[in-house]
């Protein structure tokens, strides 16, 4: 009798869901891994993204530290809002990754592949989370240095821009273009929140919006917690915390769906 060989995207679907999901971890991880290795091709690159943070921190610290009044150091004050804004810009790199594999014809490799579709979205969003964990290490030495150290609900909010720039990277015509599409949604939410200089200082019609969007909800959360606050303490806390996970119930269907139409 003879027998037919099965492609393996075939033999993946006739294994066990527990199977499928092991399956899908492991192309996840070889997908993560592949970026990475590219970061560490292009070290300059990485370099030159950790060295701004650093720059924005001592000059705001060394330069505008003595003319800004808050209640607490504003070292303390500032370095939650240097890490969110690092973290957000920073993930404008998985806009850019995207397109940039979407362009150059390697998504459609991909999708000709025995792999998981998850894996490409889910290992491009990890391995900038990898990077972001990196430049955070590196500001909070920094910060550490000038007198504070911080983390947490930061990087959560990192990995849930990564998923919005993912979608906005997959509707690009080019790289380029995709950098460009990023910074108008980015700019008024960074800069119109509580990052650098307190809410209540902004004009009165501005302050609405940047007490209760999400960039100035995970700066103050983080910024609670930094100084001393606990998850009892801290509205800003839950209030982010509910901001990430209700953006990454939007933000990941969108992107899997514009995924699924261009590749």
């Amino acid at each position: 009798m003879t027998t037919i060989a099965l492609p393996r995207t075939m033999e993946r679907s006739a294994q066990p869901t527990g199977s499928r999901l092991g399956w899908a971890v492991q192309d996840i991880i070889t997908v993560t891994w592949r970026n990475v290795v590219a970061l560490t091709r292009t070290p300059e690159a990485v370099m030159f993204s950790a060295i701004q943070p650093v720059m924005f921190t001592l000059l705001f610290v060394y330069v505008f530290g003595g003319a800004i009044h808050t209640s607490v150091p504003y070292v303390d004050f500032l370095l939650p809002g240097i890490y969110v804004q690092t973290v957000a810009f920073g993930a404008v790199s998985t806009a850019v990754g995207l397109s940039e594999d979407l362009h150059k014809g390697l998504i459609e490799r991909f999708r000709a592949l025995p792999m998981a579709r998850s894996a490409v979205l889910a290992g491009r969003t990890s391995a900038d989370l990898l990077r972001n964990v990196f430049v955070m290490v590196l500001i909070s030495i920094v910060g550490f240095a000038v007198g504070f150290v911080g983390v947490g609900i930061v990087l959560l909010f990192s990995y849930t821009l990564c998923w919005g720039f993912a979608t906005l990277g997959l509707s690009a015509p080019n790289a380029e273009t995709a950098q460009i599409m990023v910074f108008p949604v980015l700019f008024p939410f960074i800069f119109a929140s509580s990052a650098f200089v307190p809410v209540s200082v902004m004009p009165g019609w501005l302050q609405a919006f940047a007490t209760y969007q999400p960039v100035t909800q995970v700066v103050d959360a983080a910024r609670s917690l930094m100084v001393g606050g606990t998850l009892h303490d801290s509205g800003a806390v839950w209030a982010s915390l509910a901001w990430c996970f209700g953006l990454l119930i939007v933000l990941v269907p969108l992107a899997v769906r514009k995924y699924r139409k261009v590749a």
